[in-house]
Formats: C-alpha cells, sequence, structure tokens
C-alpha cells in the first residue's frame, strides 16, 4: 500500500480580510481629507498669477501633505492585503496590472505632495507648483486608480470574491475616474468612496465567514440517535 500523503489544511481564499478591511478604511479616509484639504487650500489647481495663498490655505495644505505618506503607507497595505485575495488562484496578466498601476498611483500621490509642497517655500504665487500638483494626482494617478479599481474589480469577480452589484460599482467608478479625470471637479473622491466600500464588504464577508456554523436541530438529534 502507498503511504498516504500528509492532509494540509485548504488555504482560505480570503486570508486577510481584516488587514485588507482596516487598512482600506484608513486609506480612504486620509485620502479624502487630504483631498478635500487640498482643494480648499488651493482651489481649482490655480488660477491668475495674482492668487495668493493665504494662511489659512496654507494651514490646509499642510495639514494634507502630512497626511498623503500615511495614506500612501495604508493603500499599500491594502493592496497588499488584496492580493492575498487571489492566492495561488490569481490570473498574472491582471495581478500584474493590479501591481503596476496601484505602485503608480502611489508615484504620482507622492509627486503631487511634493509639488504641491513648492507653493508653501515662497510667500510668492507659485502656479507651476499648483498646475503640476493638480495635474499629476487628477490627470495621471486617478488615471491609475481607475486601472487599479478594474483590475481589483475583475479579480474578485473571476475569484467569486465581489458580488456582481460591486464588480459593476467598481467598473462604473474606474470610467468615472479614466473619463472624467481633471475635468469634473472633485471627481477623486470616487476613488477612495470606492476603497471605503469595498473595506468595508471585506470586514462584513470575513465576520460572517468566521461565524461559527451550528447543526440544525434537527440534524443533531438524528445524529445522536444514530450514535446511540
Amino acid at each position: 500500500m502507498r503511504p498516504e500523503a500528509p492532509e494540509t489544511a485548504p488555504r482560505p481564499s480570503l486570508s486577510t480580510p481584516r488587514a485588507a478591511g482596516l487598512a482600506g478604511i484608513l486609506f480612504a479616509v486620509l485620502m479624502a481629507a487630504a483631498i478635500v484639504l487640498a482643494r480648499i487650500g488651493l482651489p481649482e489647481g490655480g488660477g491668475a498669477s495674482e492668487v495668493e495663498v493665504t494662511p489659512g490655505q496654507r494651514d490646509a495644505v499642510t495639514t494634507a501633505l502630512e497626511l498623503v505618506p500615511f495614506a500612501g503607507i495604508a493603500f499599500l497595505w491594502f493592496m497588499g492585503a488584496l492580493r492575498e485575495h487571489s492566492g495561488e488562484a490569481e490570473d498574472r496578466f491582471v495581478a500584474t496590472v493590479f501591481l503596476g498601476s496601484g505602485l503608480v498611483f502611489v508615484a504620482s500621490l507622492f509627486g503631487a505632495a511634493a509639488a504641491a509642497g513648492t507653493v508653501l517655500g515662497s510667500d510668492q504665487p507659485q502656479e507651476f507648483g499648483r498646475h503640476f500638483a493638480y495635474d499629476l494626482l487628477t490627470t495621471y494617478g486617478m488615471r491609475m486608480a481607475a486601472v487599479f479599481v478594474f483590475a481589483t474589480s475583475t479579480i474578485g469577480r473571476r475569484l467569486g470574491a465581489f458580488p456582481r452589484p460591486l464588480a459593476m460599482a467598481g467598473y462604473l467608478a474606474g470610467l468615472v475616474l479614466l473619463v472624467a479625470g481633471s475635468s469634473l471637479p472633485w471627481s477623486e473622491l470616487v476613488f477612495p468612496a470606492w476603497a471605503l466600500v469595498v473595506s468595508l464588504y471585506i470586514l462584513n464577508s470575513g465576520r460572517v465567514r468566521g461565524r461559527p456554523r451550528t447543526a440544525p436541530s434537527g440534524a443533531a438529534a438524528h445524529h445522536s440517535d444514530g450514535g446511540t
């Protein structure tokens, strides 16, 4: 007789739902706050050269810049935890797009923050810093975010981790980010809103999976009778 191979525990399809959910919520809150503060501090991404940055706007931009690094770290954690959802069953093509778009988004986010910081470095208006920061974030960063949303929704849908309505909402959010870009003010908030919805779903689904299953009373009684 052949020796039986040792049984290995099956790999869970969603191995880190709590980490992904918490990191996604943290990213969504920090990113949304940074966007709102940046919009308040640098309205419309620029303006006429005579528009100066007031002390209140400086405070708003400074706070936004302080939040950006933590938002980027939370997003990287969110990416890593989301990738655990696919495990060995991931599609290499979609996973590569997922990883690449996420990393480029973080790079664009940090670059936009650095450009916005140049506005604070001088008492004189710096239109180039304003325009560059907004173009980098809204034109390039948000389009990479759109690709990330498309890839995540595709992976989640193929593996059955996302229900169809959530995947369709992701495709719609990605389309808004891809097409609207800088032409629709405040459209950047679609990305953290999507991340928040996905994170809440992951946390809820992980909580449901973690609940112990109780056998029906009839089945328990039948098992008890069979054992006697």
